[in-house]
């Protein structure tokens, strides 16, 4: 059984870059044809997808943070990471790593989420 931890600062400065990673076991991120996701769920709103990591090594974005958003993996260690930039407080949010077997497709497993804070 797979399982997805997040790991990261719960406290970020505005303007500053946001760098979570998501360490995976049971299971290789290299897997066909497994999609590693990350996705935000802000305070009273829902869940926000923004990007993900392929099991070939291809990344795909949401349209909306492509501009701030940066994902990447370390098959080493079995992990994919996410950077978000410039960030306001309108990123504060719960995030998320979780996987699917199909791009966009249902995601069958997540981590707890971690709790980030944009404030100065």
């Amino acid at each position: 059984q797979v399982t997805l931890q997040e790991s990261g600062p719960g406290l970020v400065k505005p303007s500053q870059t946001l760098s979570l990673i998501c360490n995976v076991s049971g299971g290789s991120i290299t897997t066909q044809f497994y999609y590693w996701s990350w996705i935000r769920q802000p305070p009273g709103k829902g869940l926000e997808w923004m990007g993900a990591a392929g099991y070939s090594g291809s990344f795909y974005y949401s349209p909306a943070l492509r501009s701030r958003t940066s994902i990447s993996r370390d098959t080493s260690q079995n992990q994919f990471s996410l950077q978000l930039t410039s960030v306001t407080p309108e990123d504060t949010a719960v995030y998320y790593c979780a996987r699917s077997n199909r791009l966009y497709g249902p995601l069958d497993s997540w981590g707890q989420g971690i709790q980030v804070t944009v404030s100065s």
